[in-house]
């Protein structure tokens, strides 16, 4: 018979449990861009080092771009050294690049556990506009009926350094191909950044400040499927940025039929929080509106459409419907699109019609989905 003792063996085992926790915790490095300023500059003070050291960091990882520690020049050794120790930069990495016919440009990007996301670089260089198309998160979990992307599987929110660097590595590409620099942003990609919420303001901070890129607000427009309690906590925190709505039906019958979110957020509910933020932030709205044939363009929609912008000054823009594997959407054809855009010009509406950019390579508006 085994001589067993259990209370032995029971110490035994916490002790082991204890212990090795003890060892992943102090294995399990920090994010160093989770950090603020504040908190970087009582960081570098814990360090016994100087807090200006606290902004240089900030510097390289806001306005810089570094990718690791030893990017830090101005960093003594023995500093970059020791941050190495207790914290890391999570950064993506550029894993496919597709150039378009019309010059668009579609990154797929790495992430640091091995998910992939897409964003897409828009040039118009008639225009001196370069727009950056990014993503908020891995997947989606709206299912609109007819983007690739929302049939993808949800799998976490982006962190606002993924959403930094898309911008910055982006930037590079377009600097480095047409000789100028991104003028505008969207969050236009993979996801629905009202859903991220943290993090996409976190990343507009990051953006817009002037410890970062210094870029104007009025040049960044977010977009949502129109998550009503959300539209009204960015009136709460007064943000800067224009905001757009992916309206695309104007009615409640249709647009519970192609999305999903409508059926909780419809466009009573809807139309009420947009109202209130553009009372409370004077910021610009804009619908977007993807014209399907013989689903959403016909005249009786454009009325629709034309009463819900009665209530405060808005931008339509109509997008060309991108065909997508498996969808039974049809683009409208072009004497219909101009026809629904003239009805809505005759009511005094601003209406810009968006022919398709980067279809050929899937990075047309919602054609992104990690497609090889």
């Amino acid at each position: 018979m085994l001589d067993i003792n259990f209370d032995e063996n029971r110490t035994s085992f916490f002790q082991f449990k204890t212990n090795y926790l003890c060892t992943s915790m102090k294995s399990e490095k920090v994010n160093i861009r989770k950090l603020s300023l504040e908190q970087l500059t009582d960081t570098m003070k814990g360090m016994g080092q100087p807090t200006f050291r606290a902004k240089q960091i900030y510097s390289w990882l806001w306005q810089k771009g570094a990718q690791s520690f030893d990017d830090m020049s101005n960093l003594s050794k023995v500093l970059r050294e020791s941050l190495k120790a207790d914290y890391k930069i999570p950064v993506i990495t550029e894993d496919k690049r597709q150039v378009s016919d019309d010059g668009t440009i579609k990154f797929r990007f790495l992430l640091e556990e091995g998910h992939k996301i897409e964003a897409v670089l828009i040039p118009v260089p008639s225009d001196n506009r370069f727009t950056v198309c990014v993503s908020s998160q891995v997947g989606c979990s709206l299912t609109c009926k007819f983007c690739a992307t929302g049939q993808m599987k949800r799998i976490r929110n982006l962190t606002a350094g993924e959403i930094f660097d898309q911008v910055f590595k982006v930037n590079v590409a377009c600097e480095a191909t047409y000789g100028k620099p991104i003028t505008n942003i969207v969050y236009m990609g993979m996801g629905e950044p009202l859903l991220a919420y943290r993090e996409v303001l976190s990343s507009v901070d990051k953006l817009c400040g002037v410890d970062g890129l210094n870029m104007s607000p009025k040049r960044l427009t977010v977009s949502t499927a129109g998550i009503a309690k959300m539209i009204r906590k960015l009136a709460d925190d007064q943000v800067k940025f224009n905001l757009a709505l992916s309206l695309h039906a104007a009615d409640d019958e249709k647009r519970n039929e192609i999305m999903p979110i409508n059926e909780q957020n419809n466009l009573a509910v809807i139309m009420d929080a947009l109202e209130d933020f553009h009372l409370r932030t004077k910021n610009r709205i804009s619908y977007e509106y993807i014209a399907f044939q013989n689903f959403n363009d016909n005249i009786s929609d454009a009325k629709n459409l034309v009463k819900l912008c009665r209530r405060f000054p808005v931008r339509v823009n109509i997008i060309e419907y991108n065909p997508i594997d498996g969808f039974d959407f049809i683009k409208s054809d072009a004497k219909k699109l101009d026809d629904f855009a003239q009805y809505l010009r005759d009511h005094d509406v601003m209406v810009t019609v968006r022919r398709s950019r980067g279809k050929d390579i899937d990075a047309a508006c919602g054609q992104l989905a990690n497609k090889d």
